[in-house]
């Protein structure tokens, strides 16, 4: 059994404890009930769950399991955009939220956007480590999770601050961290949050370790030449589909997402 394999078994059997006071904090996932008055207003699917966009989100996560599940269990997905502020993060956590909060599903949520990692922010936690700690220190696994209190949800944050984030997402520590992840909880969902691609190489590298892809476009924001262009980058990947954010329609408060299944050999689109 791997470190990254004990480290996760650990934490399990750490949480099914009850004896309080015989098990160090520090080396069990840290509990985090959040205060839904703190969180961020963009985490609608807390803050507004029965609000058109929250079924909007309900409508993406059926998809997603639908898309997932047709030829095995495609469990690994990372969400991502061609430029910053296209509401990838937002997208990433309210998908994470609305699987968790489903009996089937458990739900890992990382923060792989070290350039500008905001999860945290938006759920308003404090974390003392991440995923550079693991990847960097090799910090167990179990010190770094946090456990919001979201359902069956578990948080990696992005973890300390580093000067080289593309060879440490590129690095072989990662695909292990990934891959031991992925077998591990085969049954689990691993929604991972990652840079904007057209304007950082790293995100490249996480597209060869995933099973699937959600693509987040923001109306007004990338050019249609820019959008061509990431998905060129992303092409020889598994994109599930194309989240179209903040589209301009009154009846729903300016605010609506549609998903589109996305396919490489056609270039029609189905509506969500």
């Amino acid at each position: 059994m791997s470190r990254i394999e004990k480290a996760l078994e650990k934490a399990t059997r750490l949480r099914n404890k009850t004896s309080s006071g015989a098990v160090s904090e520090t080396l069990a996932v840290r509990e985090d009930t959040l205060d839904v008055t703190k969180v961020s207003s963009y985490i609608i699917t807390l803050t507004d769950p029965t609000s058109p966009i929250s079924e909007e989100y309900r409508k993406l996560k059926s998809m997603v399991v639908r898309l997932t599940k047709q030829e095995g269990f495609k469990n690994t997905i990372m969400v991502t955009s061609t430029l910053s502020k296209e509401g990838k993060s937002i997208t990433a956590i309210n998908l994470a939220i609305t699987l968790s909060q489903e009996y089937d599903y458990t739900v890992l949520l990382i923060d792989a956007d070290l350039r500008d990692p905001s999860l945290h922010r938006y759920l308003n936690l404090t974390p003392e480590a991440g995923l550079t700690d693991c990847l960097v220190d090799g910090l167990d696994i179990s010190r770094a999770l946090l456990k919001p209190g979201i359902g069956k949800l578990s948080f990696l944050p992005s973890g300390k601050k580093v000067k080289n984030p593309v060879e440490l997402l590129a690095s072989q520590r990662m695909k292990e961290l990934i891959d031991e992840i992925k077998h591990r909880y085969s049954d689990r969902y691993i929604i991972i949050d990652t840079p904007p691609t057209l304007p950082f190489a790293e995100t490249r590298s996480i597209s060869a370790l995933v099973d699937g892809i959600v693509f987040v476009v923001k109306e007004g924001v990338a050019s249609l030449q820019n959008i061509s262009d990431a998905l060129e980058i992303l092409k020889d990947h598994n994109i599930l589909g194309i989240v179209y954010n903040d589209v301009g329609i009154e009846s729903l408060e300016g605010r609506y997402h549609y998903y589109y299944p996305y396919s490489q050999h056609a270039n029609t689109k189905e509506g969500a």
